[in-house]
């Protein structure tokens, strides 16, 4: 005897009381792809003076928010406002972490010297902001540094503070490590017979270990993480996570972001160091913001866009200050930048930044052989989202199945009308060409189990084009 095409969730076979009845099934009602909302989550130091308990991920909307929150002037309120910036629709979660305790802040000095023989103004430029003051004849060396500790203390959203003694004013970050040594200082003057002399940031050493912070949201569901740190050991710790969020047990597909604000030397050696191809690092040197403030507004921008397979080329960095022209990455630097896994970025018309291209930092497979497999940021990510639309279209359709030999081409039939659907929006294609390689069939070892084979070709970004002009007299 024929199976039955038609199967019961609440309506046994075995009813015998005459009449209609009628069950309701839910399972075919979802026919369209899920949705690929980005959730962010931003690992950063908060301060002493924040509410959020360090090791415990909150959602963060403003601004305003994250002051109270991290700390006024943290790195982590620093991030949290460069990527709204950036991008002010985002889902933003925060891990704040606390200074490592043998952490030591870094500090730069400004050095004054003379007495105003005019009136004038003094600028301190720290990372994206500036300090003014006004300098009148006859003021001393001390007054005036002085004078520059008062404003600067009076920002609090500075990442450093100061304090002035017989002249010399002395700038500490607010968080201690490494990152404090990262802070750009500027500084110029107008006062005839004073003079400034500014010494920078240096001296900040052991940033936290991210390890543990990581582990406590294992089950969160981060879509891009973003790090300030750039350490290796801290970007080992960011690589070992996401392969583990990110494998086939778990499934929960993840990337990581950082910045680089120094030489192109350090960056693709930094980026040969980590060779994965779930992180991505921006390279922008010689702007005043920080690189912490470069890695949340790229994240920013990854992040809204949901289409996986759409190139984030040209894309803003808004927020971001625009370096001067001689520290700008020439057209072979960015070249050579792209080749190593690192991600340029670049000023176009308006001091705006941009992305150049976006491309992880995996460049070798294991054996040491030039792999472009996961080049571009994209092809990860579409991989994630077809695990994830095949994943859930076969949870709607099969949560309760028996396994028969109909089983398998019911499957298959789900698998490739998700393809479809992806193809009709340029996510993957040649479907049909392919069609033929998707293969589900039962496991020859577990009678409960079905393996599925299923090729896809994702469709790549136009990031070149070439032509030639023969010219004709």
């Amino acid at each position: 005897m024929a199976s039955p095409n038609v199967s019961f969730d609440t309506l046994p076979a075995s009813i015998r009381k005459p009449g209609k009845y009628i069950e309701f099934n839910t399972r075919l009602a979802v026919r369209t792809l899920p949705a690929n909302t980005q959730r962010v989550l931003i690992v950063a130091q908060s301060t002493a003076q924040g509410a959020q308990p360090a090791g415990q991920p909150v959602a963060v909307f403003s601004d305003d928010e994250a002051r109270i929150l991290f700390g006024t002037g943290s790195i982590a309120h620093a991030m949290v406002k460069a990527a709204i910036v950036s991008n002010p629709y985002l889902q933003i979660d925060v891990l704040p972490v606390a200074d490592d305790a043998a952490g030591i802040a870094a500090s730069g000095t400004v050095t004054v010297t003379g007495t105003a023989a005019s009136a004038g103004v003094v600028s301190l430029a720290v990372a994206d902001s500036s300090v003014r003051i006004a300098v009148a004849k006859g003021d001393a060396a001390a007054a005036v540094a002085a004078a520059l500790a008062a404003a600067v203390n009076a920002r609090a959203e500075l990442p450093v503070t100061a304090t002035a003694q017989t002249g010399t004013v002395t700038l500490t970050a607010r968080n201690k490590g490494t990152l404090g040594n990262r802070i750009p200082l500027a500084l110029s003057e107008t006062a005839d017979g004073v003079a400034a002399e500014i010494a920078a940031m240096s001296g900040g050493q052991a940033d936290p270990d991210i390890t543990a912070a990581l582990a406590a949201v294992f089950g969160g569901g981060h879509h891009i993480i973003v790090s300030p740190y750039t350490d290796q050991e801290n970007l080992t710790a960011l690589r070992t996570h996401l392969d583990a969020v990110s494998h086939a047990l778990e499934q929960r597909g993840a990337i990581g972001v950082c910045g680089l604000t120094g030489t192109l030397a350090q960056a693709t050696t930094l980026a040969g160091q980590i060779n994965s191809g779930r992180i991505t690092m921006a390279l922008l040197p010689g702007t005043e913001s920080t690189s912490w403030q470069v890695a949340a507004a790229y994240a920013a921008q990854i992040a809204g866009e949901e289409d996986p397979a759409r190139p984030l080329n040209t894309l803003p960095l808004t927020g971001i200050v625009a370096p001067p022209v001689p520290r700008r990455l020439s057209r072979m630097e960015q070249e050579t930048a792209l080749h190593n896994g690192i991600t340029p970025l670049e000023v176009a018309p308006g001091e705006i930044v941009r992305i150049v291209r976006s491309v992880s930092t995996y460049t070798l497979d294991p054996q040491g052989i030039d792999d472009i497999a996961l080049l571009d940021v994209t092809t990860i990510r579409t991989l994630d989202y077809v695990r994830k639309a095949v994943r859930e279209r076969i949870s709607l359709r099969f949560p309760r199945e028996k396994l028969s030999a109909r089983t398998a081409p019911k499957v298959r039939s789900e698998i490739l009308d998700v393809l479809v659907k992806m193809e009709e929006l340029e996510i993957v294609e040649e479907v049909e060409a392919n069609k033929s390689g998707v293969i589900v069939e039962r496991d020859s070892q577990d009678p409960n189990r079905l393996n599925a084979k299923i090729p896809v070709d994702v469709v790549n970004g136009l990031h070149v084009f070439a032509g030639r002009i023969d010219l004709l007299l």
